[in-house]
C-alpha cells in the first residue's frame, strides 16, 4: 500500500523560508514522478511542483517560479520542496502526489495529471 507523509510545515512571517518533505512508503519511488500541490481555504487544490522520475525535469505554477524548488533523493524515497520568500498568499495545507506509471509523462510533471495517491497534507500559514 502507497504511502505519502508530508512534513515540515508550519507559521512563519512572510518573506522567510520553510522545507516541506515527503516521504513515501509501500514501492519503489525512483521510476515514478512526483508532485506538490496545494489548498487554501475555500479555493481548489492547485498544482505547486512536479519532478520527474529522474529528477532532471521541474516545473512550476507561475505563482511560485523562483522562490520555490523541488528536489527529490531517490534513495531515500523522499522529495522536498524548498519554499523562500514566502508570500501571505501562500498560506495553504501542501499536498504530495505520487505518480502511479511508471517513467510517467510531462503532463504529469506540469501538474496537468494526478494519481490517488495523496499524502495528509501539512499546513503552511505566512503572516504578513
Amino acid at each position: 500500500q502507497v504511502q505519502l507523509v508530508e512534513s515540515g510545515g508550519g507559521l512563519v512571517q512572510a518573506g522567510e523560508s520553510l522545507r516541506l518533505s515527503c516521504a513515501a512508503s509501500g514501492r519503489t519511488f525512483s521510476s515514478y514522478a512526483m508532485g506538490w500541490f496545494r489548498q487554501a481555504p475555500g479555493k481548489e487544490r492547485e498544482f505547486v511542483a512536479g519532478i520527474s522520475w529522474s529528477g532532471a525535469g521541474t516545473y512550476y505554477a507561475d505563482s511560485v517560479k523562483g522562490r520555490f524548488k523541488i528536489t527529490r533523493d531517490s534513495a531515500k524515497n523522499t522529495v522536498s520542496l524548498q519554499m523562500n520568500s514566502l508570500k501571505p498568499d501562500d498560506t495553504a495545507v501542501y499536498y504530495c502526489n505520487a505518480d502511479d506509471r511508471p517513467y510517467g509523462s510531462s503532463s504529469y510533471v506540469r501538474g496537468g495529471r494526478t494519481s490517488d495517491y495523496w499524502g495528509q497534507g501539512t499546513q503552511v500559514t505566512v503572516s504578513s
